[in-house]
């Protein structure tokens, strides 16, 4: 049984811990008071919201032996209170000691950028899994763990949940973690002190101004994956060399290996001869005096990114490309990741998570490279996020379709309308036609009814989400559901193979 001053051992203190508290033993750590059990160690956090002091009398009601916080005691608490420097981070060590520092056994590898984290994780797993191994996955859509599929409530977890995740894979004999690592987590220390073997970035473009404020904190969190925040660099770092930022991510005094690659002449690890077409992407990828041939039933330039990155951090497990090749070539799809929605209609459908005007103009020019007769893409932009982006989504769509269907995402407390005006300013740059209906679903029909044969319908931003959220709630809102029950009140119905 681990004591508390065991659990606190690498935690900045700003209160003295009492020999008798110090010894009293530790079963269980929780930042959530409903979770509370007796012998626990409840962490209150400063939340947005709420402040987790509010529920520290709770959690000591349900018998904790004391409360962690970067706060001062409320005033007339009288159980014990413990007030550190920073509480996500204490809680992230105290996870790692609780659990037995489970990271320093597994493989750990994170996945950190803009866009393509997800589909680059897809791409990972199953080569791992190809490989024999015993695999979690940690993401956006879903959580793996071994043969188990759980939901994802957020991209990172926090800290506690991933000590239980890494403990569990443990147990099932599990070596390999592949995992998202959003730049919300790295800020908050969700993911502090965990001991990286592989740092992945895919790229970066603007996104999240709304929590960052800026580029540069945006950047300056995506980095902390690469200095190894509260833990050492990870060993290997494989990056974009093709991003301009990728250059500014590794740090020449640590003793990071860094596997550079892309389509340019200064990466290592490099695709050549790219052939795209609606089957898959086809191409040869050479690392030094390796080479191997690339299959894959992702259609996408972009793709060709995510795939390099997937085989990188392979690489650096020490896999042999015809397992890597394999496990990519087994890798058919990623929900909601240019995801093609086929009902027998004469026109193409797809929908894509990309909700960024740089992941716009990705998915609209691999739409392009399908050669369609015509690009109709529908898509709208979330309320209560960055609108400085906006203008600019609207400029891409309309710059690069034929017909753009402006369209409501998730508007959350701000009026659906006046996020669409900020969208216009970008689309009036062009002159491309533009339907307006702020019911996304009535959007969708509408963009259906406008596709003829030879046309690429895309449904742009909501990719595998399942909801959509108002100033006063939640609906059930999928768009591959909607596209297929359109699709099928046309007359379309799929013919079983």
């Amino acid at each position: 049984m681990i004591n508390l001053s065991e659990v606190l051992a690498d935690a900045q203190l700003h209160s003295t811990l009492p020999p008798e508290l110090a010894l009293a033993p530790v079963y269980g750590l929780e930042y959530d008071s409903r979770r509370v059990k007796p012998g626990f160690v409840f962490f209150a956090f400063p939340g947005a919201k709420v402040d987790g002091r509010a529920f520290a009398a709770q959690a000591a009601a349900k018998g904790a032996i004391a409360t962690v916080s970067e706060s001062p005691a409320p005033d007339g608490w009288s159980a014990p209170w413990l007030q550190v420097a920073h509480g996500r981070h204490t809680l992230a060590l105290a996870a790692r000691n609780f659990y037995g520092r489970q990271d320093e056994k597994l493989h750990l590898i994170g996945i950190t950028g803009t866009n393509g984290k997800t589909t680059t994780a897809f791409l990972l797993d199953s080569i791992l899994r190809r490989a024999g191994l015993i695999t979690s996955m940690i993401g956006t859509i879903e959580y793996r763990m071994g043969s188990k599929t759980l939901s994802a409530p957020n991209t990172t977890p926090e800290s506690l949940d991933l000590a239980r995740l890494f403990s569990e894979l443990d147990s099932l004999g599990g070596t390999h973690v592949t995992m998202e690592v959003s730049s919300h987590a790295l800020a908050l220390g969700r993911v502090f002190g965990l001991h990286f073997q592989t740092a992945v970035f895919t790229n970066f473009t603007r996104d999240h101004l709304d929590y960052h404020g800026t580029m540069e904190n945006y950047f300056a969190a995506k980095k902390l994956l690469f200095d190894g925040a509260g833990a050492p660099p990870p060993r290997f770092a494989v990056v974009n060399r093709d991003d301009e930022m990728g250059s500014k991510l590794t740090n020449p005094r640590n003793a990071t290996d860094v596997l550079w690659y892309g389509l340019g002449k200064e990466a290592t690890l490099r695709a050549r001869n790219i052939r795209s077409a609606n089957s898959g992407l086809n191409f040869e990828v050479t690392f030094e005096k390796t080479k191997f041939e690339i299959s894959s039933p992702l259609a996408g330039r972009f793709n060709v990114y995510n795939i390099l990155a997937a085989c990188g951090a392979a690489m650096t497990c020490q896999l042999p490309v015809e397992t890597i090749a394999a496990g990519i070539e087994a890798c058919q799809g990623v929900p909601g990741r240019f995801e093609r929605i086929d009902e027998g209609q004469p026109f193409q459908v797809v929908v894509d998570y990309s909700h960024t005007d740089d992941a716009l103009r990705n998915a609209i020019s691999a739409a392009r490279a399908l050669e369609p007769r015509r690009v109709i893409t529908l898509f709208g932009c979330g309320g209560d996020r960055d609108r400085t982006k906006r203008p600019l989504m609207g400029q891409a769509a309309s710059e690069l379709s034929d017909v753009v269907v402006l369209t409501s995402d998730n508007p959350r407390s701000e009026d659906p309308l006046q996020i669409m005006n900020d969208v216009m300013v970008g689309i009036r740059r062009s002159e491309a036609k533009m339907i307006v209906e702020p019911d996304r679903a009535q959007a969708i029909h509408k963009a259906l009814e406008e596709a003829g044969a030879g046309d690429l319908v895309l449904l742009a931003g909501k990719g595998h989400e399942t909801y959509q959220i108002f100033a006063d709630r939640t609906i059930h809102f999928d768009d591959r559901e909607t596209a297929r029950e359109t699709l099928r009140s046309f007359g379309f119905r799929r013919q079983p193979a």
